[in-house]
């Protein structure tokens, strides 16, 4: 059986097999027919990928072309750089011409396909298809000749049983017959028993000759038919081989020599060193060049100055605020920088060690990572370079103001009753309410007073101690305030028509950053306002010197005890009015639905939400919630039993409602009927954003991704992890806390 096996032999093993061996000899010839159409289509293939590669090489040829220019020299070189083309052109020309002839490659192995295997193949399927089909005649002839004898045996059966059934009538007529007649039937029957023996012996051969022919048949004839179809299919096979072998060989020539034109190529990209490129851009783009002029002082044209600092004791307390400021942020200042550069040249060193293959990290992270430090280091020396400056500048021009100075401890407060500034009088309220108290003395200023505040802090105070000098500080505000300074130019008048400005208040420079607060009051002292800019001509046409300010005594604010009386009444002297721009609907708990127009006393101010609380002024009307962009608050009256002898000045307490800004110079020019869209959320906080510093693509679930430069709600700050909580266009997740700066 393991001979069997290792050399099976068809005619043995299968014996009388032919039609089951017939269809599988058949079945293996038509497969050369998929062969050979699979060495077609892969010739197809072979062909167009030859010519997309070409099609691919001559694009990028009239694309470098195109580019060289700008590639090699930039846009506009100093220098015409003729046919030159720098090293990375060079290198990719070689990697253009490779992939050309690796496409000539390719169409070359698509025409050996069809030659020598896709058509050699079909003639071979034809062939063996012509052999088979004369097997399976042949085979047909010997079954045919095999069912012939078998016929033949059956019709001498036949004729046998015949004679034999005559035999047996000729007996019977014997019996039945009388004297002369039996003798006669007697002879008759003795003839017919001869010629049965005679066929007998006729149909004994017959079986004898049908016999051996199946024996023949089934042992010689068919075996031998088998055999001839079984070496027909292994020869098929050994052709199929060498087929193969041919198809195997010539692929691999073809990747021999694709493979001999990418060592080429790999050859030539070492030669590009990336210096070349930047040393024949320098060359053609070199240039004259000079650093720009320093900036200089440049008096204004209507009022002339030199570049001396200022060094009047109100300057000097201004520069000594300043130079405290600067020279207690420098040591910080400093010690950042020097950690931001640290992370600079550790990043670096990084980038370093990846390029010398010492590193396996990603090179663009190290980079990102490193512009990152670079720009907080830039930040942080900018500042550190402006205290520097500033210091040096104050130091050399009027000394070290700071020496013996005591600075309050000022920190950030939103002052939520109206309370007023202690170095200038003015109330620090609506959309000045931020500003600044001292944490020892309990001095309170504007934001924008804070630098003007003389360095003369008595130290930590108890209640009573502040509650006094609180109320010293606000009487010498109040005289300073209604006190004219005096004259700088020491000049008593003039003749003609300026003779009656001798007694006005010489010349002096006014801070007007608060004259836009009256806007949204409503309120219009246009008379009483200070125009630094403005230039008045006398009776010749002349221009003379600025306008002088006009001064009035100002009306300092009472105490918050003394707006309302002691049961609340509405309409109280010293609570704040207002109207309804906008009719609202109250849509929650706590809110008022108010008509257009009403007008109210404020209750409580907005804090910050975008809610006011107000009492309308109609009777019966009880205190509730209105949005702040609504209403539009006027100036609180005076307070109650005193004189009001000088004009009201310009009231700083601008109005909670931002729709009154754009109408307010001319009252009742302009009714806006439609109110915001949009009322404001009642508890809402503060709304934050930040700004993408880096493009970021989520890598895990919880986070979002962000676009460079992309601005987004911040949700959640760091909470010491290093991711915060954003929201943007991508959606609500987490991104890298160091990837995003708060705008």
């Amino acid at each position: 059986m393991a001979e069997v096996d290792l050399a099976p032999n068809f005619g043995a093993e299968l014996l009388d097999g032919f039609k089951p061996v017939n269809a599988w000899v058949a079945n293996g010839i038509t497969w050369l027919d998929d062969i050979q159409q699979f060495y077609r289509e892969r010739s197809a293939i072979e062909k167009e990928y030859s010519q997309k590669l070409n099609v691919l090489a001559k694009r990028y040829f009239e694309k470098k072309a195109k580019k060289q220019s700008q590639l090699s020299v930039g846009d506009t070189p100093t220098v015409t750089p003729g046919s030159l083309e720098s090293a990375s052109m060079t290198t990719w020309t070689v990697q253009l011409t490779t992939l050309e002839s690796r496409a000539a490659e390719h169409e070359r192995f698509s025409l050996q396909l069809m030659s020598s295997l896709a058509q050699p193949l079909q003639n071979l399927q034809n062939r063996y298809e012509d052999l088979r089909k004369s097997h399976a005649d042949y085979a047909s002839k010997l079954e045919k000749e095999r069912d012939a004898s078998y016929a033949d045996l059956r019709k001498t059966k036949g004729k046998y049983d015949s004679v034999c059934q005559e035999v047996e009538n000729k007996r019977k007529k014997i019996e039945s017959s009388f004297d002369m007649g039996k003798t006669k039937a007697q002879g008759a029957y003795q003839q017919q028993m001869a010629d049965m023996r005679n066929m007998k012996n006729t149909y004994l051969i017959a079986i004898n000759v049908v016999n051996k022919q199946k024996e023949r048949y089934y042992h010689e004839y068919v075996p031998d038919l088998l055999d001839s179809l079984q070496a027909l299919s292994e020869s098929r096979t050994s052709t199929l081989n060498k087929l193969w072998s041919t198809a195997a060989s010539m692929e691999t020539d073809m990747l021999v020599r694709s493979t001999q034109l990418l060592e080429h190529l790999s050859s030539e990209i070492p030669r590009n060193n990336p210096v070349l490129d930047s040393m024949m851009f320098v060359r053609h783009n070199a240039s004259q060049w000079q650093d720009p002029p320093d900036f200089a002082f440049e008096p204004s044209p209507v009022w002339l100055d030199d570049d001396a600092m200022a060094a009047d004791p109100g300057s000097k307390t201004f520069l000594m605020n300043i130079l405290t400021k600067s020279k207690s942020s420098l040591g910080e200042l400093r010690r950042e920088c020097e950690a931001k550069r640290r992370e600079v040249e550790g990043a670096k060193r990084v980038r370093q060690a990846i390029r010398e293959g010492r590193d396996k990290r990603d090179e663009v992270e190290v980079v990102r990572a490193q512009f990152y430090h670079q720009e907080a280091l830039h930040e942080a020396e900018r500042k550190m370079i402006t205290a520097e400056v500033e210091v040096s500048t104050i130091t050399s021009n009027v000394g070290d103001v700071t020496v013996g100075a005591k600075r309050h401890a000022f920190r950030n407060e939103t002052f939520r009753l109206p309370t007023n500034c202690d170095l200038c009088g003015d109330r620090i309220w609506g959309l000045s309410a931020k500003g600044q108290i001292c944490n020892d003395c309990g001095f309170t200023c504007h934001t924008k007073c804070e630098l003007k505040v003389p360095a003369d802090c008595p130290g930590e105070l108890n209640k009573e101690q502040k509650k006094s000098i609180k109320a010293e500080r606000q009487a010498a505000a109040q005289a300073q305030a209604a006190t004219p300074p005096p004259s700088s130019n020491g000049e008593n008048g003039g003749g003609g028509a300026g003779g009656g400005r001798g007694s006005m208040p010489g010349l002096q420079r006014s801070d007007t950053m608060g004259s836009m607060n009256t806007l949204s009051s409503g309120y219009a002292a246009s008379a009483h306002r200070s125009v630094s800019g403005t230039t008045l001509k006398d009776s010749d046409g002349a221009a003379s010197s600025p306008a002088p300010r006009i001064m009035s005594h100002r009306v300092v604010a009472p105490p918050p005890s003394g707006y309302a009386g002691s049961n609340g009444a509405d309409g109280a002297d010293g609570l704040q009015r207002g109207k309804m721009l906008f009719a609202y609907q109250a849509n929650g708990d706590g809110e008022l639905t108010v008509p257009e127009g009403q007008e109210f006393s404020l209750v409580e101010p907005d804090d910050g939400s975008g809610w006011i609380k107000i009492r309308p002024s109609s009777p019966g009307s009880s205190v509730g919630l209105v949005p702040a962009s609504y209403a539009d608050l006027t100036a609180p009256p005076p307070p109650p039993n005193k004189p009001y002898t000088d004009a009201r000045p310009v009231s700083t307490a601008a109005s909670a409602s931002t729709t009154s800004l754009a109408g307010s110079s001319d009252t009742g020019s302009v009714k806006k009927k439609v109110g915001p869209a949009v009322a404001p959320r009642r508890g809402a906080k503060k709304v934050r954003h930040v700004e993408a510093l880096y493009a970021y693509s989520p890598q895990a679930e919880g986070e979002t991704a962000m676009e460079e430069g992309e601005r987004m709600v911040l949700i959640a700050p760091d909470a010491g992890d290093g991711w915060c909580e954003v929201e943007g266009k991508s959606g609500r997740g987490v991104v890298p806390a160091s990837w995003v700066r708060e705008v």
